[in-house]
């Protein structure tokens, strides 16, 4: 069975940064399934085609072919239910739809205002004017105004992350004792900004960061040792 997992790419293109990507990349790694993975970028819409949609990850197994994330992750449990599951039974299924629901609403446009500049910077050529027109519409900014007070706007990110602090007062991932995709529904967003930012997300006394250090080392560091621009 043949998967193949389509991923945006930065101008380099061994650089990929979408957190939706980085969530079914670490979801193919927690059940030990191989997939080729293509670079794609913003303006690459046609590539996507025989997907009736434009945006990735977009994943092919033989004759399936499945868009959007948790659409994804969903399908790979039932594809290979003989590998560890995603989702343990239906309850821990709910809680992380809830969890993947709050970091795409919550977390993603006060993320995004803080890198946005970097995002930009490292793109490719290709997709800039895409990019720029987009995002300034978005946030009615100018790409380079969207960023420039990040140093004084990163404590309310931080206070954002509140919640996921208090859960792992007691356990060492969202999920308990061990990794689901619940921690890969927000672990996705950090490795969006590691992968294409050098900006400081957490102190470095938060103790998000031994969560976040623990998956950076899960599957014999896949992604601490992606490559990045940090």
């Amino acid at each position: 069975m043949s998967f193949i997992l389509y991923e945006l790419a930065a101008a380099d293109k061994n650089v990929r940064f979408s957190p939706h990507c980085w969530k079914i990349r670490m979801a193919l790694a927690h059940k030990g399934i191989e997939a080729e993975r293509k670079p794609w970028h913003f303006i690459e819409k046609d590539r996507l085609a025989f997907s009736s949609q434009g945006k990735v990850p977009v994943l092919t197994h033989d004759s399936n072919v499945i868009s959007d994330s948790w659409k994804i992750a969903s399908y790979l449990d039932k594809a290979s239910p003989n590998t560890p599951l995603l989702f343990n039974n239906q309850e821990s299924k709910t809680l992380a739809l809830f969890v993947n629901q709050w970091a795409d609403t919550v977390l993603l446009l006060p993320l995004a205002r803080l890198i946005m500049q970097d995002i930009y910077s490292n793109i490719a050529p290709c997709d800039k004017d895409y990019f720029r027109k987009t995002r300034e519409k978005k946030f009615g900014q100018k790409i380079e105004d969207i960023s420039a007070d990040r140093e004084e706007r990163v404590w309310e990110f931080r206070e954002l992350l509140s919640p996921i602090r208090e859960a792992l007062e007691n356990q060492p991932y969202l999920s308990g004792e061990n990794p689901n995709y619940a921690d890969y529904c927000i672990f996705g967003y950090f490795m969006w900004a590691r992968s294409i930012s050098d900006f400081q997300l957490l102190d470095l006394d938060d103790p998000i960061n031994l969560w976040r250090d623990l998956l950076l080392n899960a599957f014999n560091g896949l992604a601490r040792n992606s490559p990045h621009l940090s």
